[in-house]
C-alpha cells in the first residue's frame, strides 16, 4: 500500500497546541518536553517558578521545538482564562489540555485546617475544573483533548493523606463524569494516576531516600519508584490520535503497584 511519505514523516502531534499546567518542575516539565518532541506547541504554564519555567522553554526550543512560558495560578478563575486567552492569541487554538498542577501536604486528622483544605481543593480540584471549562469553549468543532494528573493516593488511600487523598479521588470522579458528558463533542478525558515519582517535590517533601521510599520500591512489580519520564509518555500517548479510542480511564502509572 502506498503511504504518503509527508505523512510518514510527520510528528504524531503535529500542528497541535497544547497547555500544560504546573509545568515548570517534575512531572509536568517531562510531559511539556515531550509533548513538544512529538510535534506539539506547548505553553508551559507555571504560578511562580519564572526561572525554571523558562528553562523547561528553552530546552524545549533547543531541541527544535515551540514552547512558551505563562504565568498564572489555576486556583484563581481569572488567572486561568488569562492563560486560555493568551495561548490561543499566540498560537490560535488550543488541542490538549493536561491538567498537572497540584500541590500536597500530608498529615493526621489532627493537623486538617480549613486553610489547608482550601489550598489543596482549590488548586487540585477546583483549578482543574475551571480549566476544563475554560477549554472548552476553545476547542475547535472536531474535539479536543483533557488529560487530568491524579494520584495513586486514589485507591492505596494511605494513612496521614486525608485531604490529598480526597481532592486525587475527586479527580478521579471528575474524569469519569466529563469523558460521559463532553464525549459527544469529541472531547477525551482521561487520566494518568502515578505512584511514587522521584521529582523535586518528592524529594523536598523526604520521599525519596527514605524508608517509605524502600517500603515502595520492595512492593513494586518492577522494583523501582517512577521517573517524570514515565508519566510523559503516557500524557504522549493519551495526547494523541494512538489513544483516540480511549476515554474516561484512569491509568495506574505505577510499576504495577496496585
Amino acid at each position: 500500500m502506498f503511504v504518503d511519505q509527508t505523512v510518514q514523516n510527520m510528528k504524531k502531534l503535529e500542528n497541535k497546541v497544547a497547555l500544560v499546567t504546573g509545568a515548570s518542575k517534575g512531572i509536568g516539565a517531562a510531559i511539556a518536553k515531550k509533548l513538544a518532541e512529538d510535534g506539539a506547541a506547548v505553553i508551559v504554564n507555571y504560578a511562580s517558578s519564572k526561572a525554571d519555567a523558562q528553562k523547561v522553554v528553552d530546552a524545549i526550543i533547543e531541541n527544535g521545538g515551540k514552547a512558551t512560558a505563562i504565568q498564572g495560578d489555576v486556583s484563581i478563575a481569572d488567572d486561568v482564562k488569562r492563560i486560555l486567552a493568551e495561548t490561543v492569541d499566540l498560537y490560535g487554538k488550543i488541542d490538549i489540555l493536561v491538567n498537572n498542577a497540584g500541590v500536597y501536604e500530608w498529615g493526621p486528622l489532627e493537623s486538617v485546617t480549613e486553610e489547608g483544605f482550601h489550598r489543596q481543593f482549590n488548586i487540585n480540584v477546583l483549578g482543574l475544573l475551571i480549566a476544563s471549562q475554560t477549554a472548552v469553549g476553545y476547542f475547535a468543532d472536531n474535539g479536543g483533548n483533557i488529560i487530568n494528573i491524579g494520584s495513586g493516593v486514589s485507591t492505596s488511600q494511605p494513612a496521614g493523606s486525608v485531604l490529598y487523598t480526597a481532592t486525587k479521588s475527586a479527580v478521579d470522579s471528575i474524569t469519569r463524569v466529563l469523558s460521559k458528558e463532553l464525549g459527544p463533542k469529541n472531547i477525551r478525558v482521561n487520566s494518568i494516576n502515578p505512584g511514587m515519582v522521584d521529582t523535586e517535590g518528592s524529594r523536598a517533601g523526604g520521599f525519596i531516600g527514605s524508608d517509605l521510599e524502600k517500603h515502595f520500591v520492595s512492593i513494586t512489580p518492577l522494583l523501582r519508584v517512577g521517573v517524570p519520564e514515565d508519566v510523559a509518555l503516557i500524557a504522549s500517548f493519551l495526547a494523541s490520535e494512538e489513544s483516540r479510542w480511549l476515554t474516561g480511564e484512569i491509568i495506574s502509572a505505577s510499576g504495577g503497584l496496585r
